[in-house]
């Protein structure tokens, strides 16, 4: 995705009668979302309550502070925030942060007196864990909940610690089970006092942006409000000179959620850190580590990131349930890591398959003579053929998008010419983004990778050699579907104002990519050919987990001509893959994980019996056992490194040693190996 400043020269407008830029904010929101938004919601009561539950759900997402009380004295706002927003009023949320505020104070006095005394886990009480229940109804109901939280919180680190005793490799010194629980008391109370003190510290403007964005978030989830620091967070997170892990996070019910781990980055070399992951502490080093469930996510990204060469311990929540403490020592990315790369594949068939790795579609932004990733692509083909491989198998799992220019001509290399993508602007025909180039560079059977986490420019190159049937998608039953396509609207020049505040950046959704048949990228994404099961294959996954997402729909398609050259035995290969798969061992147990899975996703009461907890516990680590399968190298796959490469990796060990790494991943990954079986059949 690239992210362009939209002109706005003459766009600019002024409010009258308001004492600062703060009452002329959110009016100007509204004029820009109006003027440029692909799809502009109508401010009217609908929007109101869809702005009113974000709100409230932004700040009490498990609903441990707010009570039906609460809510029915906001409720006369639920058809007047429209009116309020366009009169830049922030009288809701004056109201709503005043009572949040005050059950802050009257929660702290809660946890302070439920964590002064001991804790009996013997009884069983259940906790419910689900943001779809009421919320408490009273006081005293709201209390119960909160004391059941702590409950849990104290047994979940109790048990953690039994665990470790009863571990044989284990060096901690043997404590007693009530100096144990005492210490884990005093553990969640630090985390409640630090929730207090962080909360406290937040500045009425940042608590502003949080409403702001409920507003811009009714309109789809990637149109955004970044207050002047926020967007020089993005600018630095785009711009890869971060030091720190390399992960992007996503705030999701309260939970910092990670969404992409960036190729070439420390978790990305660690290899621990998953999409789909939970975060639910941070800790420097081996010091105490920090409760981040209901944290701001610029908080927890704060104590995430650090200088090069220092340790950060990340406790995570796995999709399966499991909970697991992953060390990640902070680094820049790695460039070379990040960039296109290629190896020759064979198997017990001794027929070579060229397989090309691209993590993301980077480009020269600056037109510097800087790399691009369509003409390194070009290059590692023109290196696969030189080494006489008979077939290509091209993975963009995990690659979220990029340079649209670069994915377009990319995908001139594998047709002659035609159009690419077609980009809709509002109110507008459609553009055909199209390869002019007659010229192919590979004419080949070719096998596209992708999964739920392939998206944007990925999901264009996908669909594109899915229309034209020059490649066989293989992967999950569907990339992401974030078919659109944003640009960022500096506020500061859209407003005249007497105030000198900066007023911070708009990101705006102005655009959405279609197929060439005509159907959206956005919410489908694209359905694999040969579909392989993975753990999210029951899970909601991609643009469609989001809240408020555009919709799919469809245009007229573009004048273009599939090949009918290719893959005239595609139903026999299929036939064959969906049989192999069946019978894999492999992919039995990645389904029945799947399933493992989805079953705890939907389990919303937890025990807060000491003994039920661990044992099942126990139960969720003899599962994950099962997955290290996982990690074993297959020995019918020969990895070949091309000679173009194999000075270079000779004269750098540092490269060397990240290729042997690789080369080891490629061997453990069963969808390489299918993948490979597929192109082996292509005829």
């Amino acid at each position: 995705m690239v992210l362009v400043p939209i002109s706005l020269l003459g766009t600019g407008f002024y409010i009258k009668n308001q004492e600062s830029g703060k009452g002329i904010l959110v009016p100007a929101i509204l004029e820009n979302l109006k003027n440029y938004h692909y799809n502009p919601t109508d401010i009217n009561d609908d929007f109101s309550k869809k702005v009113f539950d974000e709100f409230i759900g932004v700040l009490d997402a498990d609903k441990r502070f707010f009570t039906q009380e609460d809510i029915k004295q906001l409720s006369g706002y639920k058809t007047k925030i429209d009116d309020l927003s366009k009169e830049g009023s922030y009288d809701f949320f004056d109201k709503t942060i005043a009572i949040y505020e005050s059950r802050i104070n009257q929660h702290q006095v809660w946890f302070r007196e439920i964590l002064s005394q001991p804790m009996e886990f013997e009884s069983n009480e259940t906790y419910t864990i689900d943001d779809k229940q009421p919320f408490a109804k009273n006081d005293a109901e709201l209390k119960d909940r909160v004391r059941k939280l702590l409950k849990f919180s104290v047994m979940s680190r109790l048990a953690a610690s039994l665990e470790a005793q009863e571990s044989k490799d284990s060096a901690v010194k043997i404590l007693s089970t009530d100096t144990l629980e005492i210490r884990a008391r005093k553990s969640v109370l630090k985390g409640q006092e630090d929730f207090v003190t962080r909360w406290r510290k937040v500045k009425t403007e940042e608590k502003q942006s949080y409403y702001i964005n409920a507003i811009t978030s009714v309109f789809d989830p990637h149109t955004n409000y970044f207050p002047p620091a926020e967007k020089e967070n993005f600018d630095i997170a785009m711009s890869g000179q971060l030091e720190g892990i390399g992960a992007q996070l996503q705030e999701k019910d309260g939970y910092i959620k990670v969404t992409r781990v960036v190729p070439g980055a420390p978790s990305a070399l660690q290899g621990e850190l998953k999409e789909g992951d939970l975060i639910l502490k941070v800790a420097q080093g081996a010091s105490e580590p920090v409760d981040v469930v209901n944290m701001p996510i610029d908080d927890a990204i704060k104590m995430i990131r650090g200088p090069k060469g220092t340790e950060v311990r990340l406790t995570v929540k796995k999709p399966d349930g499991s909970i697991k403490v992953i060390k990640i020592i902070r680094d820049v990315v790695i460039v070379d890591e990040t960039f296109a790369k290629s190896v020759v594949i064979e198997d017990n068939d001794h027929m070579k398959t060229g397989y090309l790795y691209l993590p993301t579609f980077y480009t020269d932004m600056n037109g510097r003579g800087g790399r691009t990733s369509w003409d390194d692509v070009r290059k590692e083909i023109k290196k696969l053929k030189k080494a006489g491989v008979g077939r290509i198998v091209f993975d963009l799992r995990n690659n979220g998008g990029g340079s649209l220019q670069d994915v377009v001509t990319m995908s001139g290399l594998f047709i002659e010419k035609g159009p690419i993508v077609q980009v809709k602007s509002r109110e507008r025909s459609p553009e055909f983004l199209e390869d002019y180039d007659p010229s192919v560079e590979w004419d080949g059977p070719l096998v596209v990778m992708v999964n739920q986490y392939s998206a944007s420019a990925s999901e264009i190159l996908a669909a594109a050699m899915q229309d034209y049937k020059r490649a066989i998608i293989i992967g999950s039953n569907h990339t992401f579907g974030k078919g659109t396509v944003q640009r960022f609207v500096d506020l500061n020049e859209t407003v005249r104002s007497k105030d000198a505040s900066e007023f911070g950046s708009l990101k705006i959704t102005i655009q959405k990519f279609y197929r060439i048949d005509g159907g959206a990228t956005q919410l489908k994404g694209v359905l694999s050919d040969i579909e392989l099961p993975d753990n999210f294959t029951y899970l909601e996954s991609g643009e469609g987990e989001q809240d408020y997402p555009m919709t799919w729909d469809k245009i007229k398609p573009a004048t273009y001509k599939a090949y009918d050259k290719y893959f005239t035995n595609f139903s026999s290969v299929k036939a064959n893959s969906n049989k192999r798969v069946k019978d894999s061992p492999i992919f039995s147990l990645i389904n029945e994980n799947a399933k493992r899975i989805k079953a705890e996703n939907d389990k919303k009461v937890v025990s807060l019996n000491l003994k039920t907890y661990m044992a099942e516990d126990k139960l969720r680590k003899i599962e994950s056992k099962k997955l290290e399968v996982l990690n074993k190298e297959n020995p019918e796959l020969i990895i070949t490194t091309l000679d173009e490469d194999k000075k270079d990796l000779e004269s750098d060990k540092g490269k060397n040693d990240r290729a042997k790494d690789w080369y080891k991943n490629l061997k453990k990954d069963p969808y390489i190996f299918e993948a490979l079986q597929v192109a082996e059949e292509l005829k």
